[in-house]
């Protein structure tokens, strides 16, 4: 098999690895909001550690390279910003859904219809943020694999641990959102494919374009989009759902866990 089959495969397992994620849907309890709690806080815990610590100061020392360190690392700013302005437009443009299920929570009937909705939105908001991040995420892993694909293999071991969580991100809040567990997985497993998609577009178009720049950029607004997403969606879904202390909990762990999974492959 040529070096291209191969960093396509390497990409392919790590963007479906969040299929793993999405499974833990099909054992959840569906009354077991503390577990949910704990997931929605670990998940924000995950994409803001990724968020903060790789991406965004990776975007900043790739932006210095071409354009020096205060000019590059301003750029990365506001690219940073911006990926959150692109989010919040997105998410005041994704319309309510109308869900027909219910959630089984001691509330009124129209306290669970307004969560459920909410619910709803976080995980297809969660899923859409996953997505493109695993884009540029994609196209750096079969970039590297392309050139040499044992250097790639630590890389796709660490991406696939971490998107594990993220396919909770998704796959739980549209779970209990809907009830309907196949739904909650096939979201959480589109989000994924982003990442071989990723591949295949930089390898047919944007290779001929790529530079430490447009990368530099792609990292930056995937990072601004990520934390807007943790704090603005996944935290206080977590607190609504569990104990107070829970979703800080989960937050906390799902830092720890990316935090050494990243310090394994260094």
């Amino acid at each position: 098999m040529n070096h291209v089959g191969i960093a396509f495969i390497l990409t392919a397992i790590a963007g479906l690895s969040t299929g793993i994620g999405s499974c833990i849907a099909f054992f959840a309890k569906k009354t077991n909001t503390k577990f949910l709690s704990v997931s929605l806080g670990f998940s924000a815990g995950v994409m803001i550690y990724v968020s903060m610590l790789e991406l965004l100061t990776g975007a900043m020392e790739t932006l210095s390279v071409p354009f020096g360190k205060k000019t590059g690392t301003l750029l990365a700013i506001v690219s940073f910003f911006g990926g959150m302005a692109v989010i919040a437009i997105i998410d005041k443009l994704i319309p309510e859904e109308e869900n027909p299920h219910s959630v089984t929570l001691p509330e009124t009937a129209d306290q669970v219809v307004k969560k459920d909705h909410k619910l709803m939105r976080t995980g297809l908001l969660t899923a859409l943020a996953i997505g493109i991040h695993n884009f540029p995420e994609g196209l750096a892993t079969f970039i590297s694999a392309l050139q040499e694909p044992s250097i790639a293999i630590p890389i796709v071991v660490a991406i696939s641990i971490h998107n594990i969580p993220e396919g909770i991100a998704v796959s739980m809040p549209i779970y209990y959102a809907s009830g309907d567990k196949k739904k909650a997985f096939w979201y959480s497993f589109a989000s994924g494919l982003s990442e071989p998609l990723g591949a295949v577009i930089g390898y047919l178009l944007l290779m001929p374009i790529m530079n430490d720049t447009v990368n530099g950029v792609l990292f930056a607004v995937v990072s601004g989009i990520m934390v807007f997403i943790s704090f603005d969606e996944l935290l206080p879904a977590a607190r609504e759902y569990g104990e107070e202390h829970l979703s800080i909990y989960g937050l906390i762990g799902g830092m720890a866990v990316m935090a050494i999974s990243l310090w394994l492959f260094m």
